[in-house]
Formats: C-alpha cells, structure tokens, sequence
C-alpha cells in the first residue's frame, strides 16, 4: 500500500477577489458610432463618472475600443439602466486578436428593461482572452426595431 501525507484544505476566503481595472484612457483609442454631446463615452469607461455614455441617434451602435498593445483579458464588466423606456435590448461583444481582421463572439444577450422590475441589468463575464488588439460592443436597444437609445452606464475590464 502507499499513502501520503497530505496538508488540509485551505478554505477560500470569502472576501470577493478584487481584480485590478485596466486604465482604459491610457491603453485604447475608441471608436463609437454615435454620442450624445452630454454623455460622451469617457463617461462610461473612466472610473468616477456618475452618468454614462448615451448614443445621439437611435437604432444599433457600436462601441469598438482598439489597444495600442495587445491585453490579455480576464473579466468583463458591462452596466446597462433605463428608467424610462420599457424596451428589450440586445448586445453583443466580440474581440480580435488581429486587429479587427476577425472576430469572435463572446456573448450575446438579450435583457428586458421593465421600469417596475428590472431597470439595471449588470453582466460580469470572467474570460480568458490572450493578446485582444480590439473589443467591440454592439448594441441594438430595441429589438423589434422602434425607436430607441442606446446607453451604457459603465464598462470595466481587467
């Protein structure tokens, strides 16, 4: 018979793992298809803005962040609220190892907003991207096609 000494189980430690927020100001160049002048998108991608980012014309928009050198992705944080408009919208977010040549999906979700319920819908997606050179998030903020805004209140990446 052959054994072995083993040491015990370490528990986890119940403290959420706090990850480390990419600076997205200093690493991207952002391209957007759309931007109300009084939520601009660094409202949404820089740490302490309150408001957001909020497309100027209605229908799909696309949020592409380009990295001046390629990042290695680990969590994917997005924030969406409406208050207003009870609508169901669409995102997907794909990534391009090769600089928007190709792409691949990384989710694609559906979310209903509901004024009385569901006002906030928070996606927080652990991965593990090698090398991203670009992230593109597309928004459909309506899907049966009336007019509708896009918005996004936050997005994190580390």
């Amino acid at each position: 018979m052959r054994k072995r000494i083993i040491s015990p189980v370490q528990q986890e430690s119940t403290s959420p793992v706090q990850d480390d927020w990419l600076d997205l100001e200093k690493l991207t160049e952002v391209e957007i298809s759309s931007e109300e002048a009084a939520y601009p998108i660094e409202f949404a991608l820089l740490p302490g803005q309150a408001s957001g980012w909020r497309a100027a014309e209605s229908g799909k928009q696309i949020i592409r962040l380009l990295f001046t050198h390629p990042q290695q992705l680990r969590r994917i944080r997005l924030e969406f609220v409406e208050s207003h408009t009870e609508r169901t919208q669409e995102f997907v977010l794909n990534w391009s190892a090769d600089g928007g040549q190709s792409f691949r999906e990384i989710v694609r979700q559906q979310w209903n907003f509901s004024q009385q319920d569901a006002s906030c819908e928070l996606e927080d997606y652990r991965v593990d991207l090698p090398a991203v050179t670009v992230l593109e998030l597309t928004i459909i903020p309506e899907i049966s096609g009336e007019n509708a805004f896009a918005s996004l209140a936050q997005l994190q990446l580390a």
